[in-house]
This record gives C-alpha cells, structure tokens and sequence, in this order.
C-alpha cells in the first residue's frame, strides 16, 4: 500500500490557500493615514483645544467606520495630536515634529497667533491645512495651502461694528484688546465698522492675556462715558473684566468676541455676566444644518455637550477627508485642488465652500446675550461673502 502523505500535504496546502484567496482583505489592503492636530490641551484655553479636538475624533471614529479607499487601500485615520500651549514659539516647534510625522494633512491650530506662524512650516512642506484661527492674516499669505472652519474676524469683526451702533444705539465706544493676533485682530475689525456705521471710537486701551486686573483701564474708560465697551480676547479675562465693571459701576454694556461666549466667562462674572454680548462665527447649534444629530452624536461619544467649536472642528476634519475621497487619495498635491474646490453640506451648514483665499464663502454671524446667567441668542446674521 503506497503511503499518503504527499497526497494529504497537497490537499493541506490546497485548502489553506483557498482559505487565503477567499478571505476578506483586511490588514494586508489597509493604510493608516495621518492628520496633524495642534492646539493649546494645557493651561487656561485649553477647555478650547479639547473642544477641537472632540469635533476632529468625533469625524475621524465615523470615517474610519466607512472604510474608505484612497490610493488603493482602506484608509485608516489617525490624529497625532500636540499641545502647543497656545504660544506662537511653542507652535512652529510642534508644528515641525507633526511634519516629521510624515502627516497628509492639518487639521490646526486653533489661536490665530499660533496658527499663523506654523503655517509657513505646512506651506513649506506642502500640507493643506484647514485652521480654526479667525484672524484675516492667516489666509492672506498668498499660501494656497491655508483653509478655514469658522468665518473670519473681518467678517465677524464687521457685524460685531454694526450692531453695536445699530442695534445697542452707541455712539460712543471703548476698545480694550489682548495684543494676541485673535483679539487685536478682531477689535481691529470692530473699531473699522463701528466708524464705518457712524459711531466713535472714544478710547482704544491693551493688555495681555495673562492679566486679571483692569481697574486702571476701566476706570480711564469710565470717565469718558461710552456707550459700549467691546474686548478682544480670551474668557479668562472678560470674565474678570467684567465682574470689575459692575465694581466700578460702569453702566456701558460689554460687547465680545466668541472666545467669551463660554461657560468659563459665566463662572468667572458671576452675576456681573447679565447683560454682556457676545459674537459667534456660525448659527446656533439648534439651528446648524444637522446640529441636532451632531450634539447627539457628540454627547453620546464624550459624555457631555459640544462646545462653541467641536461642530467646525468635525466639518474642518469631513471637508479634508472629502476632498480625499473625491481625489482617491491622501496624497496632499492629489487632493488639494479638490479641497479649494470642495462643496458639500455638513454640520454647521448646507453650503461649505471656499473662496479662492481659503475663506468660507458663507458668512454666518450670531449675536448672544447673558440673561439669568445663561447665554441667549439675540440676532442672526447669514450671508454670502463678495466673490
């Protein structure tokens, strides 16, 4: 009897590489690709960069559940995350050890001041990056590599001007700013349509954001007897500043940006927030195109509600991921002109597209007020930027 143990080998051998053929591709077929994220995650903003960084996740889980294929493989999507401490210094280092990452894209940083110095590192290396800075600097570069998630200060600082001479009635307008890119900037923005709508600018005065004491500001101001005051900066000071205001019996209302329109500004004035306006970039979260499923989406993830910025963070990381798709690959030269192209509809809004500045084309601004301790919506304003 001939033994059977070459027979059996054959048909092992056989067996397995059926198994193989005909097994799903998986590991083998799949290719991890890289957004680089930057943010302050340490220190007094950063309930900011969590909130980002939450959005960004939040987009990421989702895209990785649809097995998306770029450049013939199933893309696997990682965020390798640094804390740039919101200080511009810190940022251009961060920046230059996500690129060495080998990153496809960038999905930061969140301060103007930190943004605008690393995107020259991007630039350099090609990478498109898509940033929550709202200072008008950042996309006019002449970079075709700087894009947007949120409008602009322009933009913002422009409908901040109007309404507080319009709609509050002031004439005459105090301006305190940070010297940050962000609150320079924006106040900036505000001083320009506040004249531009008739108004005055009575006193225009500096600090830091660090600072916590403004009484010898507040107190200059107050003699001259403004009818508004408006502060371009972070919560961390507008909440004192405020609390400050009701100390010295400043009657003008105060008028911010949306870094304050924040649950930190409330706890930090107290009782003195009643009455104090904010800006937001956008339209309530109720109102936003599919904000109802994001904030379900995002509370059933994290555990608790979105913040101001999570929303424009997940439409930031969609609008590269898009893009992406629609060029077939990660490759940043590939889909780059499909992101300066891109149009869809997201979160935040039915109509996302970019100007040819990388600014969004759709100017949305909303207008808040503290009443009873809570922020309420006062005024939207949504339009179309000039082409």
């Amino acid at each position: 009897m001939k033994p059977t143990h070459g027979f059996k080998l054959v048909a092992a051998t056989a067996a397995i590489m059926a198994a193989v053929s005909a097994a799903p591709a998986h590991a083998a077929d799949t290719e991890v690709v890289k957004f680089g994220f930057a943010a302050p995650l340490t220190g007094p903003q950063s309930h900011y960069g969590e909130d980002m960084k939450n959005g960004l996740t939040l987009a990421i889980e989702e895209a990785n559940k649809q097995n998306i294929e770029l450049d013939g493989k199933v893309a696997k999507f990682e965020l390798v995350s640094r804390d740039d401490q919101a200080d511009p210094r810190t940022a251009v280092q961060v920046a230059q050890q996500i690129v060495d990452e080998n990153v496809q894209g960038i999905l930061g940083h969140f301060n103007s001041g930190t943004t605008i110095p690393a995107s020259s590192v991007y630039n350099d290396a090609g990478l498109p990056q898509i940033a929550m800075a709202t200072s008008p600097e950042y996309t006019q570069q002449g970079y075709d590599t700087t894009f947007r998630m949120m409008t602009s200060d322009t933009q913002q600082g422009a409908a901040d001007g109007e309404f507080i001479v319009k709609d509050l009635g002031a004439k005459k307008v105090a301006i305190i700013d940070d010297r940050t890119a962000y609150g320079q900037g924006l106040a900036d923005q505000v001083a320009g349509a506040v004249k531009a709508n008739g108004g005055e600018i009575i006193s225009r005065e500096y600090t830091n954001d660090k600072a916590n004491d403004f009484t010898a500001i507040l107190t200059n101001i107050k003699d001259k007897q403004p009818d508004a005051i408006f502060f371009g900066g972070l919560d961390a000071q507008s909440g004192p500043m405020r609390r400050q205001m009701a100390t010295l019996g400043i009657k003008a209302p105060l008028v911010s940006g949306e870094m304050t329109r924040s649950d930190t500004f409330l706890k930090l004035a107290g009782d003195a927030a009643n009455g104090t306006y904010a800006s937001l970039a956008g339209v309530p979260l109720k109102q936003m195109a599919a904000g109802e499923k994001f904030e379900a989406d995002y509370k059933s993830r994290f555990n608790v509600n979105p913040g101001v910025y999570a929303p424009y963070a997940y439409d930031g990381a969609w609008n590269m991921i898009t893009a992406m798709k629609e060029a077939g690959s990660s490759k940043p030269d590939a889909y780059l002109p499909k992101l300066a192209a891109l149009k869809r509809s997201g979160a935040t809004s039915n109509s996302i597209e970019y100007d040819k500045n990388g600014d969004l084309k759709e100017i949305s601004v909303t207008i808040y007020q503290v009443k009873d301790g809570k922020w309420e919506m006062v005024k939207t304003m949504v339009s179309k930027a000039a082409e």
